[in-house]
């Protein structure tokens, strides 16, 4: 099978070609400055074809390195404005499209799975993909039973692309992380990393997501499509109509942002808090709006498991953070392993720095926005804020990487979308022991 370009040299070859035609066409474009094209003609031509490459590669490849591609794009709402536009397009496409596998290929998964006879548990099924990934593609049928179903099916060599992916994919990383100042690619590679295995696993991923189905069956505010079959290297769902986040993010109305990040948020701390697992691929390709304005979630591949919910310690330590206890933040966050022990660090520096995180709850409703979280990049990243150095003394333990990791992403989509939420009424609902403080209060630290 060609399905992945398996071969390291390959492959290696290919992701090398992005950081190399960036550095080629920079040369071609101080060419083009000589020969009197104006500066910002030439910029905008450098972006859009890095665009285009960087699309193209990580796109042909899927694998580990189309992972990362989408990992990388919900940071998109942190980018500067200049490099976002020609950007943003690009980067919103590679959350939920790929280059599809060939037929046969496809066939060959579902006989090798489903045994010879694979298409008797079929009324009808469609060659033609409606959803390529990083892992596998998704094609839609009817089941024997006369249920719409997805049908996911993951890509022959997925497997050892994915890893070797992630052992090359630094020298794409070197050319993103000068898209936003700051921004450190290494965590989320390797937490990347960590995750593969298990998204691999598709029996792993259909008992998550039966979890996931089970707790919210007839739920108001989510849907999650129940499990209907599944195999080593195929997962088939019940259909989930719906308009996608990226498609809303793009062009959706003022109420559809609304509605959309308001439910967005909320899924976060209910899965915790009603399944016990974090849905740990914030983004927007796996959502979707419903007919009946619910919710829709897809893929489990990545999840935490979180069988008592979201750590008990975070609802307090935000509580305390907007009571404005600079001396008990610090305290705590140093029990959790946040602060090291011999660090100095001035609490109310700490709480300081910490205060944009804590932003969306000090009042009713808040607005997600693309300035707001470029306001947060430069608040933590920029070495001539005062409070620049604390994040130099913080320390992530392993068990809230991921969360961290999340949350983040999930923040990207958020303001990405625009929309304005009820965050405080949703924290104090969800996340156990917050106790937020009422609005406008601001303790003396």
């Amino acid at each position: 099978m060609t399905d992945l370009p398996r071969k390291a040299v390959v492959r290696s070859a290919k992701l090398a070609s992005v950081p190399l035609g960036f550095a080629g066409r920079t040369a071609l474009g101080f060419g083009k400055r000589i020969g009197g094209k104006p500066a910002e003609v030439v910029a905008a031509e450098l972006q859009a074809r890095t665009a285009q490459q960087l699309f193209q590669v990580l796109g042909e490849l899927k694998g580990g390195a189309m992972k990362f591609g989408q990992a990388l794009s919900i940071f998109e709402a942190a980018f500067p404005e200049e490099i976002a536009v020609p950007y943003r397009a690009t980067l919103t496409k590679l959350q939920d499209s790929a280059p599809p596998m060939p037929t046969s290929s496809v066939h060959e998964v579902l006989r090798a799975d489903f045994g010879i006879r694979w298409r008797s548990r079929f009324r009808t099924f469609d060659d033609h993909p409606v959803a390529s990934a990083s892992i596998g593609q998704v094609h839609r049928g009817v089941w024997a039973d006369g249920r719409d179903v997805a049908v996911k099916i993951q890509y022959p060599g997925a497997g050892a692309a994915l890893m070797g992916d992630l052992r090359q994919i630094s020298r794409v990383a070197k050319v993103a992380a000068g898209w936003v100042p700051g921004l450190d690619i290494g965590p989320i590679l390797d937490e990347l990393r960590d995750r593969m295995a298990e998204e691999l696993d598709y029996r792993l991923e259909a008992r998550s997501q039966a979890t996931f189905a089970d707790a919210f069956t007839d739920d108001e505010d989510f849907a999650i499509p129940a499990v209907v079959a599944h195999a080593e290297h195929v997962i088939v769902s019940e259909w989930l109509e719906g308009k996608p986040l990226s498609q809303i993010i793009s062009d959706g109305t003022p109420e559809e942002r609304d509605d959309a990040s308001q439910l967005y948020l909320e899924f976060l701390l209910a899965g915790p808090a009603e399944a016990g697992l974090l849905h740990a691929d914030p983004h927007p390709g796996n959502f979707r709006m419903t007919p009946d304005n619910r919710l829709g979630v897809i893929d489990f591949g990545a999840v935490n498991r979180l069988p008592d919910g979201m750590p008990a310690e975070i609802g307090p330590l935000l509580t305390t953070g907007l009571e404005g206890s600079a001396q008990e933040v610090l305290d705590g966050l140093r029990e959790l392993g946040f602060v090291r022990s011999g660090i100095d660090l001035d609490p109310q520096r700490l709480l300081d720095y910490l205060e944009p995180f804590m932003a969306p709850f000090r009042e009713d409703e808040f607005t997600f926005s693309r300035d707001w979280l470029r306001g947060v990049f430069a608040h933590i990243n920029d070495p001539r804020q005062p409070n620049y150095a604390v994040g130099y003394k913080l320390n992530l333990p392993p068990e809230y990487l991921l969360i961290h990791r999340v949350w983040g992403g999930s923040i990207g989509v958020l303001c990405q979308l625009g929309g304005t939420v009820r965050g405080r009424e949703i924290v104090d609902a969800l996340l156990p022991g917050a106790d937020l403080p009422p609005i406008g209060h601001r303790g003396t630290g």
